[in-house]
């Protein structure tokens, strides 16, 4: 094993009024990783909960990276306020990150205060996946180790110490407001960090050497990109809220009955005895027998995915044994798990372990585990930030870590048990990236839906963009494209009796009034999840990328193509995988401007051919994915299938984009446990020589999962 190298890196520590020298370390963690370190650090933080290993190798076999400054470039002040951070910045710089962020896309020149609240206002940086992690086009990413709110300040100040009265050529005389508020405010050589509270600090240091290359170092540091179970990357459909057991059975039979493709049924809230907060107890009146519609449930190919929040009821099971575990304020009269604390999430994920997952719950919907305070004032119903936790951990460093604990804790079951899952969470935060969780919101603007899927990959996040009601069916459409071109394609009816696309209206699709055009729209319907399911294959193999190289199954632009300044403030396109790029369209768009990045694009609905480095004007059909493949591409799309069984067996077709020779990858394990971690998995290696297929597999797996049929050219 190597040993760690340690430096001392020499600072200036602000006490008081006055300076006091003082020292730093900076640590080499891994090939391209380093933290500096000053100070009291935090007990809580991040980094602390991070159990992962980093995955050294694949962090080894990256280029080598370096800073586009020296590292001990990077200053620490300490002094009675709490910490303040500056990392040099250059004048051309893009910024990105921060986590799930909703409104902004590009950083640079903001203020970003990047806080856990369920209902994100006016982009300051409030979200549900908050990070104090950001990478630059530069090839480097920063992370500020903490939990405390702490604030960015992304080349938007400007110090006394710094000024030269000089005005940059690009204000302009500022005779007016207007002018005021047109000048130029990227005025600061760094981006500075506010971290009220603080007596010390870790930073993060990740090395590229390109944008790419940072996040995969990023993600790798943290165990690597999560890989789900195959059957995760189907269709979800979560049942009306006040669903029954009979009720729940017929919303199945309807999939199946109708050929609809579905592999995961979501169960709301009243499956339980109480729910604000929860018991955690099959509710007897709802589901009389819920061994018996798991059993059923399973034999039709459904996985089982269950709704429930961690505030603990005093009806609870679980409530008397966390009584002392828990933290000093309730919320909804329940308990607040102390999840910072081994023993408590030991407890709430044994319970979970013997009484769900061994009785065949495939996962969970972690609800409610972001925080109101801010967004609500008076109407909040979470902890507040001045709670105490036995562990010692604060309610205000709670709340930024509560979502990643909560995810901690309940797939700890799974990975135990070896079995893999796919969660829903409202609430993450830094070095989540091992964790198959996708990130959901009460919000439902369709623009921000979009962009959240860029913002994630920045993040080592999962972003699902589910779909509810909505306003014509053209939005319906538009909405339900963006879902089979995400991570996860969840369509939530919990306050919906019928299926949205049999009826937009909320109303009277709960008084049971279809729309005349309903098997019309259902049958639309069909055909874009039945693509779904074809893409199953290539996205199987995205996310094995991201787990053993990193690399974000959907991802910004700007990230392949980081020396492109028409990529930089590009924030409703992304690539899906290496070979497709998505540009979705919203309700009130017949027509959309898309930018195609170097090389050629193939339109995937005509086949026609486009050269790069140019925008065009598309105006794709409601019933065509605005969906473009690179030229050099192998797209093996599979015969869709209903439910992913187990040992499935895809029938694939594999297209050929380009008249060159190309090759492309698969990914083949069981699809359901860790058993790849021990090497049980193959790599199916897909090469195109220019005039015919061929497929060589390698590995130690024991199974086909991918049967190739035929090929086909486009040229």
């Amino acid at each position: 094993m190597k040993k760690k190298v340690i430096r001392v890196l020499t600072i200036f520590i602000l006490i008081h009024a006055g300076f006091i020298k003082a020292d730093a370390q900076v640590e080499s963690l891994a090939p391209g990783v380093e933290k500096i370190s000053s100070g009291i650090v935090d007990k809580f933080t991040p980094y602390s909960f991070c159990e992962e290993l980093p995955l050294k190798t694949a962090l080894g076999e990256l280029p080598a990276g370096k800073l586009p400054f020296n590292i001990n470039d990077i200053k620490i002040n300490i002094n009675n306020r709490g910490v303040v951070v500056e990392i040099p910045l250059d004048d051309k710089e893009q910024l990105y990150g921060f986590g799930l962020q909703l409104g902004s896309f590009n950083q640079r020149g903001l203020k970003i205060r990047p806080i856990v609240n369920d209902n994100p206002l006016n982009d300051l940086g409030y979200t549900h996946g908050p990070a104090t992690f950001y990478v630059s086009n530069r090839g480097y990413g920063i992370l500020i180790n903490t939990a405390r709110y702490a604030t960015f300040y992304c080349g938007n100040t400007e110090k006394l110490s710094d000024h030269n009265n000089a005005i940059p050529s690009t204000r302009k005389d500022g005779n007016s407001v207007q002018d005021l508020y047109q000048n130029d405010n990227q005025t600061s050589s760094n981006v500075t960090v506010d971290i009220p509270g603080a007596k010390g600090i870790e930073v993060f240091v990740f090395e590229g050497p390109d944008l790419k290359n940072a996040i995969q170092r990023y993600n790798l540091f943290a165990g690597g990109g999560a890989l789900p179970a195959i059957w995760g990357l189907g269709i979800k459909y979560r049942v009306k809220a006040d669903f029954n057991q009979q009720e729940a059975e017929k919303m199945a039979a309807y999939f199946r009955n109708n050929h609809i493709p579905c592999d995961v049924l979501g169960i709301e809230p009243k499956w339980q005895t109480a729910a604000y907060s929860c018991s955690y107890v099959w509710s007897k009146d709802y589901f009389p027998s819920p061994d018996a519609f798991i059993d059923s449930m399973t034999h039709q190919g459904f996985h089982i995915n269950l709704w429930e929040h961690a505030f603990v009821s005093p009806k609870s099971p679980l409530y008397q044994p966390l009584k002392n575990k828990a933290g000093n304020y309730l919320v909804w009269n329940g308990l607040v798990p102390d999840f910072a604390d081994t023993a408590a999430r030991k407890i709430f994920a044994g319970y979970h372990e013997h009484t769900f997952v061994k009785e065949g719950i495939s996962g969970f919907k972690l609800d409610e585990c972001d925080n109101s305070n801010i967004a609500f004032g008076s109407n909040a119903w979470s902890f507040p930030e001045l709670s105490q936790f036995p562990s010692g951990i604060d309610g205000e460093k709670m709340h930024q870590l509560f979502g990643v604990l909560y995810q901690k804790t309940i797939y700890g079951i799974y990975k135990k048990l070896n079995l893999r899952t796919y969660l829903d969470v409202r609430a993450s935060n830094d070095f989540a990236s091992s964790y198959p969780a996708a990130l959901y919101s009460d919000t439902y603007d369709h623009n921000q839906y979009i962009k959240m899927i860029l913002n994630s990959g920045f993040s080592g996040m999962i972003w699902s963009p589910e779909v509810r009601e909505s306003n014509s069916i053209k939005d319906f459409i538009r909405r339900s494209q963006t879902a089979v071109l995400s991570a996860q394609s969840l369509f939530n009816s919990w306050y919906l009796r019928n299926p949205p696309w049999l009826q937009i209206n909320r109303k009277m699709n709960n008084d049971g009034q279809l729309m005349d055009n309903a098997r019309e729209v259902e049958a639309d319907i069909r055909k874009l999840f039945e693509f779904r399911m074809s893409l199953i294959p290539y996205l199987y193999n995205a996310f094995a990328m991201y787990h053993f190289k990193g690399i974000p199954p959907f991802r910004a632009l700007v990230m392949d193509y980081p020396d492109d300044k028409n990529t930089f403030n590009l924030s409703d396109e992304y690539m899906i995988g290496d070979g497709l790029l998505a540009a979705p369209l919203t309700e009130k768009q017949d027509e959309r401007t898309v930018y195609l990045p170097a090389g050629y694009w193939y339109d995937y609905n005509t086949n026609q051919k486009y050269q790069g480095g140019k925008q065009y004007s598309i105006k794709p059909a409601l019933n065509q994915l605005p969906l473009f493949i690179k030229e050099g591409t192998i797209l093996p799309l599979a015969k869709p299938v209903e439910h992913v069984t187990a040992g499935e067996v895809f029938e694939i077709t594999c297209y050929v984009y380009g008249q060159g020779p190309a090759s492309a990858t698969l990914f083949e394990d069981d699809g359901n446990t860790f058993n790849y971690d021990a090497g049980a998995f193959n790599t199916v290696q897909l090469n195109w020589d220019g005039r015919k297929g061929k497929v060589v597999r390698s590995g130690k797996f024991k199974h086909y999962n991918y049967l190739v049929k035929s090929w086909q050219l486009i040229r």
